[in-house]
């Protein structure tokens, strides 16, 4: 096997051994997932948002 697959078989091994550590674990992954999705919606949505909130704040 190689180095990259020995590392990541031992990662996993470690995971599946400890159940807290697994629960916080998939915690991590998933506000990580959040993260990255309100990255890429601002990344998208930033311009239109901005517009928005520009035409608002004349408005006013």
């Amino acid at each position: 096997m190689s180095l990259v697959t020995q590392y990541l078989s031992s990662l996993v091994a470690s995971f599946s051994s400890d159940d807290e550590g697994q629960g916080l674990a998939e915690y991590a992954l998933i506000l990580a997932l959040i993260a990255i999705v309100a990255i890429v919606a601002l990344i998208f949505l930033g311009g239109a948002i901005s517009g928005i909130l520009s035409n608002v704040g004349k408005s006013i």
